[in-house]
């Protein structure tokens, strides 16, 4: 078991070589770093003379539990990667805390951290969760660091959805390998918050799997500078969001041309009556100087009469003089010997 105390620190240290004619109390006052990593550490001790500490390394210890930190008023990096550290707690008065190293560990919640506002790098990577677990975040967290957190690491956590994270509207880096995100549609939320993202890297994701990942990624996402490690040109971002609009632009026609044709030849499109392709009627209309059809199509129906019958059979069929016989015998359909408006489908039912 070993702890770690202002007199290991002493001990340890070659700050205090050479200034015998100071006291320790004086001399711990002036340190900034201290680097005690992979010291087989499992406890930090009181420091709290060490009051204008900035960067402590404490990676690759046996450290269980984050304590006796309060006092470091002035710490901007903590290196606690690769410990066995549970939970994150007794960090919410390091108040100028900037970067903070937790990869590795045991944690399965990202929280405690609400009063260090001023944090812009967190490092979550390859957690030791529990099976069928994956990282969580506090919502209490995030919120805290909105404003602040720019690169974020949480990598190899079994995270399958980063649509909680989209409240970080400062992210510009996340590093996201060998998690379970799966589909697009599922990043979408998160990536139209993210405006000053220019770094992605979903590698070993199922999501990568997706036909066209890349090329949606990066219509999705406008400021993408670098995603999966292979940097966006601006020429291939541009063809791509060209194409997007091209591709939305027709989307929008194609609706209004259907709806405008139904408007025109309703009952061409009103399959849902018995009369939807029976010929328009024209009792009240005058038909004069119109090109007069150049065919007529014939439907056989029970009951039709056998004259008919044999004028449709014909290989060639006479098509003036038969619209003239209907019209003589039939003045109700309003096909003139001379014309009509325009091809009608004729039934023998309607004869």
């Amino acid at each position: 078991m070993v702890r770690l105390t202002v007199e290991l620190i002493a001990r340890s240290s070659n700050y205090f070589k050479n200034r015998k004619d100071e006291s320790l109390g004086q001399c711990l006052k002036k340190i900034t770093h201290l680097n005690f990593s992979n010291k087989n550490i499992d406890e930090i001790d009181d420091l709290s003379l060490c009051r204008n500490l900035t960067v402590l390394y404490l990676y690759d210890n046996r450290i269980q539990q984050i304590r006796n930190l309060g006092f470091a008023s002035n710490l901007t990096h903590l290196y606690l990667q690769n410990n066995a550290i549970s939970c994150i707690e007794n960090l919410t008065s390091l108040k100028k805390l900037e970067k903070l190293y937790l990869g590795g560990n045991c944690i399965t919640v990202v929280e405690g951290l609400e009063g260090c506002e001023e944090l812009r790098e967190l490092h979550m990577e390859s957690q030791r969760l529990p099976l069928g677990e994956k990282l969580l975040f506090d919502p209490r967290t995030l919120h805290s660091l909105a404003k602040s957190l720019s690169i974020l690491n949480i990598s190899n956590n079994s995270i399958d959805e980063l649509k909680d994270l989209a409240i970080l509207e400062n992210l510009s880096q996340l590093v996201a390998v060998d998690n379970q995100l799966r589909e697009v549609e599922d990043l979408e939320c998160a990536l139209s918050q993210w405006r000053k993202l220019w770094r992605l890297d979903l590698r070993g994701n199922p999501v990568c799997q997706t036909p066209k990942y890349r090329d949606k990624l990066i219509v999705l996402s406008k400021h993408l500078e670098i995603l999966d490690g292979k940097e966006i040109h601006e020429m291939a971002r541009q063809f791509l969001m060209n194409w997007k609009a091209s591709k939305d632009a027709k989307k929008k026609i194609k609706p209004a041309i259907t709806m405008n044709e139904q408007a025109a030849y309703p009952l061409l499109y009103d399959f849902e009556t018995a009369n939807a392709m029976l010929p328009a009627h024209y009792e009240h209309t005058t038909i004069a100087n119109i090109e007069k059809p150049k065919y007529v199509m014939f439907s056989k129906t029970r009951g039709c009469p056998r004259r008919m019958q044999r004028a449709h059979e014909k290989r060639h069929i006479n098509v003036t003089e038969d619209i003239r016989l209907l019209a003589t015998k039939h003045p109700h359909s309003a096909l003139s010997g001379s014309g009509a408006g325009e091809p009608h489908f004729l039934t023998y039912a309607a004869l």
